[in-house]
């Protein structure tokens, strides 16, 4: 009973406050607590000093050895503690924030509803920005409106439109939007030309040089066997009729060659061949040329 008290009191005088700690003495202590119950009178006088001794070692060696290893740094927290610090210059440095143990210095007396409000600082970043919108209105305004080296908006878009506008013609010229739904009769001198060069190299052993037809039908009346008009020539011209001899020319010929071709075949309407053909299919009115509308076929 005697070394339980005196245990006692030797830790109550260390103020042991780690947990730890204390279940770790207590798991010492254990085993000799009942040997200790056992009794006094088996052992000689000075076992229970030596006993004593012995755990008193054990105590400080453990206390020791936990200060030492639990105060004792990591190097990977170490690492952390400088970034973090490193990172904390930055946001200062950006922001120029107050820490909050420290929003004291800079409480204004202002209460509303137990509301304070606090001098912060602009932040750098925001001031910097501003001075820069600053900086950006005057340099527009001497380019765009002082000395005129920048075109304006409406300027660009008229500009713009410009370009446009001649691509566009140029893609009109070439052919490019050219189909058999867009597709308009041309009676330009050089368009006709054109066609006819065209026909007299690919059309005539069909249809004459005249137009006047011989394996195909005589394209100088009114009778069109697929329908008359730019719009159903400029067809027959793209797709053929495969089951009547006429092949497919879209392989061969660009849109605007097609168009070139078709207008001058329409040309041919009214003219005196040498040797016209029979007449085949049906009468194409100009009423119908104009509403773009098909007769049908035979």
């Amino acid at each position: 009973m005697k070394i339980r008290r005196r245990l006692k009191h030797l830790i109550s005088k260390f103020e042991i406050r780690n947990s730890k700690l204390k279940y770790l003495l207590t798991i010492i202590l254990l085993p000799f607590s009942n040997l200790f119950a056992a009794g006094e009178s088996d052992f000689p006088p000075n076992y229970y000093d030596t006993v004593a001794l012995i755990l008193l070692a054990v105590i400080v060696i453990t206390l020791v050895s936990i200060i030492y290893y639990e105060g004792k740094p990591k190097k990977d927290k170490l690492v952390k503690e400088k970034k973090d610090s490193v990172l904390a210059k930055i946001r200062h440095a950006l922001t120029k924030s107050t820490p909050i143990e420290r929003e004291q210095e800079i409480m204004l007396d202002h209460d509303y509803d137990g509301i304070r409000e606090l001098d912060s600082k602009i932040p750098p970043w925001f001031s910097w920005l501003f001075i820069l919108t600053i900086l950006f209105g005057v340099y527009y305004m001497l380019n765009y409106h002082v000395f005129a080296t920048g075109k304006l908006s409406h300027e660009e878009y008229e500009q713009e439109m410009s370009i446009a506008a001649a691509e566009k013609e140029a893609l009109i010229k070439s052919g490019a939007l050219v189909n058999e739904e867009t597709v308009t009769q041309l009676t330009d001198a050089a368009d006709l030309q054109s066609g006819k060069q065209i026909f007299e190299t690919n059309c005539i052993a069909c249809h004459a040089a005249d137009g006047g037809g011989i394996v195909g039908p005589n394209l100088t009346d009114k009778y069109w066997i697929h329908g008359g008009g730019i719009k159903n020539v400029f067809k027959t011209i793209k797709y053929g009729v495969p089951d009547k001899g006429m092949i497919s020319w879209q392989s061969q010929l660009n849109a605007k060659q097609m168009q070139d071709v078709a207008s001058f075949v329409l040309s041919l309407q009214g003219t005196k061949p040498a040797n016209p053909k029979l007449p085949e299919g049906q009468i194409w009115s100009d009423d119908q040329n104009k509403k773009g509308e098909e007769k049908p076929t035979e």
